[in-house]
């Protein structure tokens, strides 16, 4: 068996050397030796606790007993893994359960890998569906990094040096129902693909009626509604979707990261009859949107087991219930630092969002900061955090200034006041210590020079 060092030196010789490079300068690259629940156990011995969850991912925990329990038995069932020539059994009972928890006009289900294959899955049915080539996406969306998805991505930072994209897709601001309906107006849009919360925007929430309206000026216009609910949905913001908060009755919905628990890739496009019909027309063309890995038997085995857990330990409800408490806590913790311009979130999916400050002397610093580098004020928080105090979280992809907070769904309260106690102690750090911006600014220019 080969040392942590000599593994690592083979990640960055044959995978990615700029990764492991990145790890190095923000002092994050450190050996796991067991994940459990939130808690990861280091090399050193250390406990780091999980306020990101992998983007989402582990909804159910790192490492749950009863997933892995099921994978193994079904290993050791040795029945057909990707035959490619049978009626995967377990596919049609998650299929059937997904469609269930979703409830409106989702009759069926496509499975995929990850959320980007989703998305790709999304736009093609939209168009057979429609007849229509173009796509509508919101300022500040994340969809993906496959080219269907990345079209649907404003930020020049995904979409720089990929050339040409799909062309036909069209961004508009997030919120904004004139502009959608006057796109819309136009009827040539198969579909409106939108995240019901926007996680990489700095989790982004919707007016009331936002969405709702948003789906009805698609109906008039014959266009899709479809939500992306990778990061958002099985039971993150408290409810099995987001959509279901607004009363939404979407066309389709994407579904992924959390449905695997952690442990193997499976995603999921939740469509209408109406739809599949429009793809899979005859029996010739049975196979005409498929994917080699997509039913297979220990992917479908982890969405069940997933969906068992989520709804056994009554995981929803403890995101909304936790998910109030975290918020209250922040605020009052937060309140007083002129840095903090809001907390915001539903269930555990929440963002704390950073303003430059007025003091002159902060305010200096912060300036010379963006200066250097955008992204980097929130790096150092969350590097603070990380090496100082054990938590590891992560700014938003497409707003630097917010700092995500999204710990797996069986975080317990007292793990919860130590985050908020920790995030206190380092705000006070950022406020009051001139030691916090001398080596942040250091850092910074090392990022720059790399």
């Amino acid at each position: 068996m080969q040392s942590l060092v000599a593994t690592e030196e083979l990640y960055a010789h044959s995978v990615n050397p700029q990764w492991v490079r990145l790890l190095d300068v923000l002092q994050m690259n450190v050996p796991y030796t067991r994940c459990e629940g939130v808690e990861l156990w280091r090399a050193d011995g250390k406990r780091v606790l999980d306020f990101l969850s992998g983007y989402c991912v582990h909804n159910t925990g790192h490492n749950h007993p009863e997933i892995i329990r099921a994978l193994k038995e079904e290993l050791d069932r040795c029945g057909p893994v990707m035959l490619q020539s049978h009626v995967p059994e377990l596919a049609g009972e998650l299929a059937q359960r997904l469609c269930q928890s979703a409830g409106g006009r989702l009759k069926k289900v496509h499975f995929t890998n990850s959320g980007s294959e989703g998305v790709e899955t999304a736009i093609k049915f939209a168009r057979a569906h429609t007849g229509r080539p173009g796509l509508l996406f919101a300022e500040g969306a994340f969809h993906g990094l496959t080219c269907g998805a990345l079209s649907l991505m404003g930020n020049g930072f995904w979409r720089e040096g990929f050339g040409p994209l799909l062309p036909e897709a069209r961004q508009i601001p997030f919120g904004d129902l004139q502009n959608l309906e006057a796109e819309l107006s136009t009827k040539r849009h198969a579909a409106f693909i939108v995240e019901p919360v926007q996680g990489e925007a700095g989790i982004r929430i919707p007016d009331p009626e936002y969405l709702g309206k948003a789906q009805s000026l698609c109906r008039r216009y014959g266009s899709l509604f479809i939500l992306d609910e990778v990061q958002a949905g099985m039971y993150r913001t408290g409810r099995f979707l987001a959509g279901h908060y607004y009363g939404l009755d979407p066309d389709a919905v994407i579904l992924a990261k959390a449905l695997s628990g952690g442990l193997i890739p499976v995603g999921a496009v939740l469509i209408t009859d109406d739809i599949y019909n429009s793809v899979y027309t005859s029996i010739k063309r049975s196979i005409i949107h498929t994917s080699t890995f997509s039913e297979n038997s220990l992917a479908m085995r982890a969405g069940l087991a997933t969906l068992d857990v989520l709804e056994s330990e009554k995981l929803g409800e403890r995101a909304s219930q936790l998910g109030i408490y975290l918020r209250r806590r922040l605020q009052e913790t937060l309140s007083g630092y002129e840095m903090v311009k809001e907390v915001r979130g539903l269930g555990l999916f929440c963002g704390i969002e950073f303003q430059a400050p007025r003091k002159l002397t902060l305010r200096a610093s912060f300036e010379a900061f963006r200066r250097i580098s955008p992204g980097m004020f929130g790096q150092m928080l969350v590097m603070q955090l990380f090496r100082e105090k054990g938590i590891l979280t992560q700014v938003c992809g497409n707003n630097f200034l917010v700092l995500k907070v999204a710990p797996p769904l069986v975080v317990k309260d007292e793990q919860v006041d130590e985050f908020v106690t920790k995030l206190g102690e380092v705000m006070e750090q950022v406020h009051a210590s001139t030691t916090f911006w001398s080596e942040a600014l250091g850092l910074a220019r090392r990022v720059v020079n790399i």
